[in-house]
């Protein structure tokens, strides 16, 4: 009777709107996950006749094959695997590298260098000035257009430098005390001391380069560089212009499968990942948010 009424004087208002905001939005943003699985693994008389809502109807697996089985999906499967292991390695290598001066408060042109940084935030050259500058240093239609432009984002730049701030100065100090060259201190003691902020900003990397699809439109020539987000596109747009009938036997497979066992396959990468990094990236924005 005592923890019953200890539980009610605990429920307020403000905690039974919050939960019923959280659960919509919630629903909102599994529901369409769930959906385009069950889609993808229904029959294609279901499919068809739109009897799909929740779980699979006439379970196959035939979407799946007929993606597979097409030679641009494996191949911009490995592209974009390679692509986005060697963005995010570029990336937070060189940010944290560049974060580590800029957390110093004794190093010259600091407030110029960070005030240089901050305002590309808000003045962004546009797309014509990128593609004249990648097109001059030779890199279009390699993986460097993709991954050398972007090789350090402002944002992440500043929460990392925020971190180093918030770290012990001490450890610096005994570090200098031994000998330590700068060098040895940013790779030996500060970075392994970072890894819940570098899990944090190589989760927004890792996204930010699987998902990508612009950029490898405009810089990319040769298809058989495209990839994933780029080929997939083409195969939402051809199968549903009707213009690709190598891709999708209609006969066979309804267009709605195979659009959605394509989404469901770029997708598992992340729903891989996520759980494993999703601790460190909480864990990483509170540690670069406190003092001390």
């Amino acid at each position: 009777m005592v923890n019953k009424r200890f539980s009610l004087r605990n429920v307020s208002l403000f905690g039974i709107v919050n939960t019923i905001i959280l659960t919509c939005l919630a629903i909102i943003t599994v529901y369409p996950v769930i959906y385009i699985t069950a889609v993808s693994l229904s029959a294609t008389s279901e499919v068809v006749q739109g009897n799909v809502t929740l779980f699979p109807k006439g379970f196959n697996l035939d979407a799946y094959a007929q993606v597979l089985n097409d030679d641009r999906v494996p191949r911009a499967y490995l592209n974009t695997i390679m692509y986005t292991a060697l963005g995010t390695a570029i990336n937070l290598l060189l940010t944290a590298v560049a974060a580590y001066p800029l957390a110093r408060k004794n190093f010259f042109g600091r407030k110029f260098f960070l005030l240089a940084i901050i305002i590309t935030m808000f003045l962004n050259p546009g797309i014509i000035p990128n593609y004249l500058i990648v097109s001059e240093l030779g890199l279009l239609n390699s993986v460097w257009a993709l991954v050398l432009p972007n090789a350090i984002w402002t944002f992440e730049l500043l929460i990392l430098k925020s971190f180093y701030e918030n770290m012990s100065e001490s450890l610096r100090e005994a570090a200098v005390v031994d000998g330590a060259s700068e060098y040895r201190i940013l790779f030996q003691i500060v970075i392994p001391l970072s890894k819940p902020a570098l899990a944090s900003i190589g989760l927004f990397y890792f996204m930010g380069h699987w998902n990508s699809f612009f950029i490898p439109m405009i810089y990319l020539n040769d298809s058989v560089l495209y990839p994933l987000q780029v080929v997939l596109r083409d195969m939402l747009i051809f199968s549903e212009n009707g213009s690709n009938p190598s891709l999708v036997d209609a006969a066979a497979l309804a267009p709605q499968a195979m659009k959605n066992a394509t989404i469901v396959l770029s997708m598992i990468p992340v729903l891989l990942i996520y759980p494993f990094a999703q601790k460190y990236f909480a864990k990483g924005v509170m540690l670069g948010s406190e003092k001390g």
